[in-house]
């Protein structure tokens, strides 16, 4: 078991000397009340006699002789030099608040507004998913064993040993002007994205990358296409912040423009995964990135290009990114590192139109300020100094031969039942 330090649980003990009950009597049943009601948990260390008496402001003589009563009942225990805890055999039924009381339904909280009732309904439970035991097959997890955890923390370990007194300050909500720099000269070349450092915006992760175009471009209630199959992730966030979506189907080339326009002409705005479509795999012909292109102009609407694993490519020739066809200023091109690099790095991008770049910063300092700094740093590091790079490269044939061994073992086992197809992302 754990030993927590309880140093600041103590401000709720008042002592008062004008009353009969001696004063070492009234703590002793103060830290015995806060043991029964678990503000003190089993195992958890209790501060120094002469450390506690100073800050109640009593003798440390007063503090052992309490001490000594919650030891001849059993609430506390310790040895000499090695501190005292919260005895972890209190009998179950002295304990006024149960170990493991179960939270009340989001239903029966009336002080959420009626967005915080609708956020949790419509998460249903996958934060806390998110942090079950990684499992095969598990979408959106990259293969964090091949990671090169010893690079980067080396990288680590060189940022912080250079720090400055002014990383401790707040930072450009922007992001780190040489990852900016560094971003938009990987995308101009890897991904064919029409952008300058000013267009990149640093954000924590997709999610609120998509909460941040919800609440520039669009008002609550307005429509947008979804692509259907399509990512949950994206979804949850975009009716979080109030857009009410619109299934469009995915055929073999993307997803089906003139269906979406046939079925819901409102759409101010559509989500998309062009390069590798969530869940099904398969790649936006161009063609249909002209169709979707054409009517965004048309209707005067927003793309959201989630450019989601185009960095992994198994056969054929890359498309250009929706983005670098774009002449009319209407795609937001989404990117992140989660999911090439792993997932408890929580930096993403945005590549926004030159004229909405003050809104998302704005946007975005209002949102949570800043991304944390040292984090934007190391990744620079990792991209200018040529190990993203070679990572990528490595996990591609990696993950290619993943991909070649799961097919055979296909059709080993499940020729004639099923037949797989490889996607070429």
């Amino acid at each position: 078991m754990s030993k927590q330090k309880s140093e600041f649980l103590f401000t709720g003990i008042v002592l008062q000397s004008a009353t009969e009950v001696p004063i070492y009597r009234q703590l002793y049943e103060a830290l015995r009340q806060a043991i029964l009601s678990r503000r003190l948990r089993p195992g958890q260390r209790l501060p120094p006699s002469r450390q506690l008496a100073e800050t109640l402001g009593v003798s440390r003589t007063t503090v052992l002789l309490a001490f000594d009563h919650l030891f001849s009942e059993g609430y506390i225990s310790g040895k000499s030099g090695s501190g005292t805890f919260v005895s972890a055999t209190i009998p179950e039924h002295l304990l006024q608040v149960p170990a493991t009381a179960a939270p009340p339904a989001v239903g029966s909280v009336p002080q959420l507004s009626e967005r915080g009732k609708h956020i949790c309904r419509i998460s249903s439970g996958n934060a806390r998913r998110q942090q079950e035991n990684l499992r095969p097959f598990r979408p959106g997890i990259p293969g964090l064993r091949e990671f090169p955890y010893d690079i980067w923390n080396r990288l680590a370990t060189r940022q912080i040993r250079s720090l400055h007194y002014e990383a401790f300050g707040y930072s450009d909500p922007a992001g780190y002007a040489p990852l900016r720099e560094a971003i938009a000269g990987y995308l101009r070349v890897a991904r064919a994205v029409n952008c300058e450092a000013e267009q990149v915006v640093i954000v924590n992760g997709s999610q609120q990358a998509l909460d941040l175009i919800a609440r520039v471009l669009l008002d609550p209630g307005e429509a947008a296409w979804m692509e259907d199959p399509g990512y949950g992730g994206a979804k949850e966030a975009l009716r979080a912040a109030g857009i009410s979506l619109r299934a469009v189907p995915v055929d073999a080339v993307g997803l089906m423009v003139a269906e979406g326009i046939r079925r819901h002409p409102d759409a101010r705005l559509a989500y998309v995964t062009p390069s590798h479509q969530y869940p099904l795999g398969v790649t936006m012909s161009l063609p249909r990135r002209l169709e979707l292109l054409e009517w965004a102009a048309r209707a005067d609407a927003w793309i959201i290009e989630d450019d989601y694993d185009s960095e992994y490519r198994y056969a054929g020739r890359p498309i250009s990114s929706l983005q670098g066809l774009d002449r009319q200023g209407r795609v937001i091109y989404l990117g992140t590192f989660s999911k090439v690099l792993f997932p408890a790095l929580r930096l993403g991008y945005l590549v926004v139109p030159p004229g909405l770049a003050d809104a998302f910063i704005a946007a975005k300092a209002v949102s949570d300020r800043n991304c944390p700094l040292i984090e934007q740093a190391v990744a620079t590091s990792f991209i200018t100094e040529g190990h993203f790079g070679r990572h990528l490269r490595r996990m591609r044939l990696l993950y290619q031969a993943r991909q070649e061994a799961l097919l055979e073992a296909g059709r080993k086992h499940l020729g004639g039942l099923l037949e797989m197809t490889p996607a070429e992302t």
